[in-house]
This record gives C-alpha cells, structure tokens and sequence, in this order.
C-alpha cells in the first residue's frame, strides 16, 4: 500500500504564517512580508497536494473494498486502473513540492559573462552568450540593467556584467554558471578551419545592502576617465569607478554612467552579491576560490556545454542533453535547455532524498 510522508509539520507552518500575516505590523518591513506571503503561498500548495494525494488513496482503497462485491467488481477494477495511473504523479507532485526551497528564490540575479580561451573568438562568444540571455529575459518580462562591460576591439566583450529583476529568475537562471564551449569557423579564419573558444559564466543571486555590511575603511575607490571605442558616447569626465575590497581581494569596475556616483552604486551592487555569493560558500574564504569551483579557469577541456555550430548542435554535458535547434537557443529559446535542467536536478534531489544522502 502506497503512503503518504508526514505532512504536521507543514500544517503547524501554515498556521504560524498565517498568524504573521495577521498582524499588521509585519508590512513595516516590505521585504520580509513578501518572504512570508511566498512561503506562505508555497506551504499552502503543498497542502492541498497532499489532500489531493491522501483523497486518491481513499479512493483506492474504497474501489479495492469494492471487488468484494460481484455486480460492483468490473466498475472497480476499471476505479483502480485509472487511480493507480493517477498515483505517480500526484506522489511525484508532492513530493518535489516538499522539497527544501532553495533560500535564494526569488532574488534578483547578477549575470558575469568573461571571453576565455580563444582570443578574439572567445569575446565574441561571450557577446553572443549576453545576446542570448538578454533575448531570454525580454521574452520573460524581466527588467534588465547593464551593470558593466569592457567591449573588445573585434566588437564582442572581453567581460559584460548584467542585473535581471525578477521572481523567477534565481531558479531559472541558477544552473548556467560554468565554462561554455563553442566550436565554429570564427569570422576572421581565411581557411575555413573550426575553432574552439570558450567564456565564462557566473551567476549570482544580488545581496540587499542589510545582508552584506560593508566597511568603507575596508574599501579603496579609485575614479578615472572611461574609456571606450570613441566618439559622443566616450566620457569626458572623470566619472569610471573601481571598487577593491581589501579584505576579500575583490576588485570591480563601473564606467556605464556618466554619473561617478551612479557607477559606484552599480559597483556595490556587485561588490555586495560577490560577497554574500562567498559568505554562502563556508569552505570558501575568498571569491576568487569560488569562482573557480563555479567556472573553472576557462580552458578549452572544462565545460558545462559545447555550442557546435557546423552542426548546429547544442549539447550540455552535466545531464547528456543534446538539441539540434542551436540557433533559435542562441536567439533567446531557452526554455527546453533550463527546464531539463531544473528537472534533473529535481530528480536528483528526490533520488537522494529516497536515499538518504545529503549531497
């Protein structure tokens, strides 16, 4: 007989939520009181997933009942078979909602793209890998800011800083940190031979200025003229800013506004999410160590996915997905790639979970 996990925990919960956001009080404080109300939401699914499940178990057990009886017997054989095609995915359902939330839902979401191994090729990739993303989120509704770039001579990035503003974003966007791999006749090969480049990408969930107390004792901020390809758009005072926080060895440079005092604020932006991303990481003591576990170096033989051009292939290499439609992903159709990733990790959680292991 199928059963059902313990579900008092999530009631006691519910109550206690509910009971917070009938005081008043607690909307003073507009970010925790959307903390609550999500959870609030989400525990509440779980819930009636759980009513759900235990109402078809009832029904099994009535239909079972049933074939006792002879004129009752071919109608409840036919309940049965539909119920136990049922089961799994209410099981499955449940099971994933209840789940431990990742605590960074919901943030807003800092993107650091950097060309790697492979020249001019490798900056090019990378403004290819911002263009995607960027399709993506206008497709999602997600309000977009460009926190700092520093273009190449060829016209791609040599590193390109984003923010997305968006609930959804976090949980979307979490598994795309890593080296990208592209394979591809790059534009300045006369002899039509294939090359392989690669960029790196780093996601961080943005850190609100309350989490991350910065010390400005701890902080050198250097301000210079911006520099850039020429012309109007080229900035003629000093208004670029570099932050570099002594303690962490974090160094972070904005030169997007014309304004110093907004490329300082975009520059603690990331300042900040680079350390609560390390504040996170408890066998990490300095972004640059966690950075690496996240992208690796950039060499051509660490990847998390290969973009294979000729072939117009896309295959990502931690759950052997593989598509063939590589250039509409490259104009921003993300959703089969992220959601077969979110749906192995998801597997992979409930497989431990059936297991027992913490990993």
């Amino acid at each position: 007989m199928c059963q059902l996990p313990n579900i008092e925990p999530f009631r006691h919960r519910y109550t206690d939520l509910e009971k917070e956001l009938a005081d008043p009080n607690i909307f003073k404080d507009s970010e925790r009181a959307k903390l609550i109300s999500r959870e609030h939401n989400q525990t509440g699914e779980i819930i009636k997933l759980y009513q759900l499940a235990q109402n078809c178990l009832l029904e099994l057990k009535q239909a079972n009942d049933m074939l006792q009886d002879p004129e009752m017997a071919e109608a409840a054989r036919e309940e049965i078979m539909h119920l136990e095609k049922l089961w799994p995915s209410l099981e499955q359902n449940l099971l994933l909602a209840m789940l431990p939330g990742d605590p960074d839902s919901g943030r807003n979401t800092i993107i650091e793209i950097r060309a790697g191994a492979g020249g001019d090729e490798a900056s090019l990739f990378a403004a290819d890998l911002f263009r995607m993303y960027t399709k993506y989120g206008e497709s999602k509704n997600w309000s977009f800011e460009l926190l700092s770039q520093s273009p190449s001579e060829t016209g791609g990035f040599k590193e390109v800083i984003f923010l997305f503003k968006a609930d959804e974003v976090w949980s979307s966007m979490k598994f795309e940190s890593g080296v990208h791999r592209v394979q591809r006749i790059p534009i300045t090969e006369a002899g039509g031979r294939i090359h392989t480049s690669t960029a790196t990408v780093a996601v961080l969930p943005e850190a609100k200025e309350i989490e991350i107390s910065i010390d400005p004792n701890d902080l050198e901020i250097s301000v210079c003229r911006a520099s850039g390809p020429g012309g109007q758009g080229v900035n003629t005072t000093d208004s670029a800013v570099q932050l570099f926080h002594k303690p962490s060895g974090i160094s972070v440079y904005c030169a997007d506004e014309r304004s110093q005092l907004k490329n300082k604020n975009k520059a603690m932006t990331v300042l900040r999410s680079r350390l609560h991303k390390v504040k996170q990481a408890e066998e990490k003591k300095k972004y640059a160590d966690d950075r690496k576990s996240q992208v690796g170096s950039g060499d051509r033989s660490e990847r998390i996915r290969t973009y294979n051009f000729p072939q117009s292939r896309l295959t990502d290499h931690r759950i052997n997905y593989t598509s063939h439609n590589l250039n509409s992903t490259m104009m921003g159709d993300l959703d089969h790639l992220l959601e077969a990733l979110v749906e192995h990790d998801q597997q992979t959680r409930l497989k431990n979970l059936h297991t027992g292991s913490s990993e």
